[in-house]
């Protein structure tokens, strides 16, 4: 209450002349797709929400664990072991009841993507998995839907805008890194990914308002060791040849020459019973060649390893090569 007159929960951002009736009438409308409840995720979700996003679909197959506290802002100690996605759900429900908000307990692969990405307006990034990165912009840009992509590590990260009316992520990082480190084995400050998270969800409503410039085609990025900020945009980046693509396990057929390039400490079982076991410096000094038409598939925990073995097979043969990134093998299966 103001003044004794009840006041429109929205009407702080509507009074802005790139919002008003027109643009809140667009957020609510939105569709979003968000994949991770997370360190990116908590700012996000809370900022969307707190917006009035009509329908917000959230993916994660995590659960939530006391060493996430110090990023995950949306979850209390009470939630440990809870699955994030629903723990995420029931705090933001009472926030704003006017969202729609579905928790999805999955992991995001390359054949649900597709149905996922297609019933939505906008999809978020807030994973922190380069291959659900690829994945993501691969699928928005064929069914050209926005993909608003951050990433985050130690005191540094980036937020973009990619696909829609703009170039992929593959157009700016056309490789993958050089090591796989996470947040779990390099470290991260809170703060840094709560800057990013809100940048991202901000980029967001952009999107969604159409502000101008378009928030797609831009990238924004944080340094906050050195406290410094900086960005570029994107327009005109080329699209490259996709032709690393990732695949669900569920999708190797029994032709494919498949390598699991994980050790049996992490996964006793491969992925198929006749995928040939090789680490990514055996697979380079013996040289394996698929058959004439055959497919390489090549799967790891991250898709890194993958990317590495594929990189190398392209080397010397030129056939499809597709990748896999499995995730976490859970403990009980080790």
């Amino acid at each position: 209450m103001a003044g004794g007159h009840p006041m429109n929960r929205y009407e702080r951002q509507m009074i802005l002349p790139e919002v008003g009736a027109e643009g809140q009438a667009a957020i609510r409308a939105a569709r979003v797709l968000v994949i991770g409840a997370g360190g990116l995720g908590a700012p996000v979700l809370q900022y969307l929400v707190g917006a009035g996003v009509g329908n917000i679909t959230l993916v994660d197959s995590d659960t939530v664990s006391l060493s996430n506290l110090h990023r995950q802002t949306l979850f209390r100690q009470e939630d440990a072991g809870r699955p994030k996605a629903e723990a995420a759900a029931k705090t933001l429900r009472r926030l704003n009841g006017d969202c729609t908000i579905i928790p999805l307990v999955k992991v995001l692969d390359p054949q649900n993507a597709i149905e996922l990405v297609g019933q939505s307006t906008l999809v978020l990034d807030c994973a922190d998995s380069f291959a659900v990165s690829y994945v993501l912009s691969d699928t928005c840009l064929r069914l050209n839907v926005p993909l608003v992509s951050a990433s985050v590590l130690g005191f540094a990260g980036y937020v973009g805008g990619f696909c829609g009316t703009a170039p992929s992520l593959r157009a700016v990082f056309p490789d993958l890194p050089d090591r796989a480190a996470t947040c779990a084995t390099a470290g991260v400050m809170g703060p840094v990914v709560g800057m990013i998270g809100a940048a991202q969800a901000q980029m967001a409503l952009g999107v969604m308002i159409g502000q101008m410039p378009s928030p797609l085609g831009q990238v924004i990025s944080f340094d906050m060791q050195r406290f410094h900020s900086g960005g570029f945009r994107f327009d005109t980046a080329p699209e490259p040849d996709a032709e690393l693509t990732f695949i669900a396990a569920a999708q190797i057929t029994h032709t494919d020459f498949v390598v699991d390039l994980r050790g049996e400490d992490e996964a006793p079982a491969t992925v198929t019973p006749t995928a040939q076991r090789l680490s990514v410096a055996q697979f380079a000094a013996e040289n394996p060649k698929p058959q004439s038409g055959q497919r390489a598939v090549f799967a790891c925990r991250s898709g890194l390893r993958a990317w590495n073995a594929a990189t190398h097979l392209r080397s010397y043969w030129d056939g499809d090569i597709c990748l896999i990134a499995l995730g976490d093998t859970p403990e009980n299966e080790r």
